[in-house]
């Protein structure tokens, strides 16, 4: 963000404008709806990681610039490209609003060919993603979700074996172990529990099963604290 004057709005905006989309926010310091609009559009401007710049104009200290967009009242927002004014508004918005004014003036990123090929999602772009980048994390993983989910467990292990651990590499090998999870998990885990400290087969059962659970479900940590127990 940057406070433009009338000496400097020529190259600060007009001609910035031409490299990227420019949003204007003119104001005072008078003015208690300015004082509102500011902080939002400060922050959804940010929010475009610099696709998008902000300048204020202080409306009493540089009346040129207000006269040439033949400002009427305050806050008055206006965005430029390439030199014209190509959207605005005035008076204070909402947050909504202001989003919506400045997703308007974003570029539609282009996805490289990767990340178009993991946005598909299917076994033959993760496929090909794999073949552009062998040890692409994302692609090897969810390769091997859909190898497991077509009871092809094996291919998708040897998959899961080029990337680093993640939580989800866990619970996909875990998935496989574990095999079909009961309807009662509650119950298995109950079972399992009384044989966890002396049964390495019980003990791995069981965290496999918390694996597939998942850290998001709230029986995961419950059921940790229960092993921790049983084993000291």
């Amino acid at each position: 963000m940057a406070d433009v004057t009338d000496a400097t709005f020529e190259t600060d905006v007009v001609e910035r404008s031409k490299q990227v989309a420019v949003v204007v926010d003119l104001w005072a310091e008078w003015c208690g709806p300015c004082r509102q609009l500011g902080p939002i559009i400060e922050k959804v401007v940010a929010e475009t990681n610099g696709q998008v710049e902000l300048v204020k104009v202080d409306v009493d200290a540089n009346p040129a610039i207000a006269q040439a967009f033949k400002v009427q009242s305050i806050p008055a927002v206006y965005a430029l490209k390439n030199g014209e004014v190509v959207d605005g508004f005035m008076g204070a918005q909402g947050e909504d609003q202001v989003r919506e004014f400045v997703q308007r003036l974003v570029e539609p990123v282009e996805l490289s060919e990767l990340d178009q090929l993991l946005e598909a999602g299917d076994e033959a772009s993760l496929r090909a993603a794999l073949e552009l980048e062998p040890d692409n994390p994302l692609a090897a993983t969810a390769l091997a979700a859909l190898l497991i989910d077509s009871d092809r467990e094996e291919e998708g292990l040897i998959l899961l074996e080029r990337v680093p651990e993640s939580p989800e590499t866990r619970r996909l090998a875990a998935l496989v172990r574990a095999g079909d999870i009961p309807a009662d998990v509650d119950g298995r885990l109950a079972d399992l529990l009384t044989q966890v400290k002396v049964d390495d087969d019980a003990r791995q059962e069981f965290i496999d099963l918390l694996e597939v659970l998942g850290g998001d479900d709230p029986r995961t940590a419950d059921w940790r604290r229960r092993l921790s127990a049983a084993l000291f």
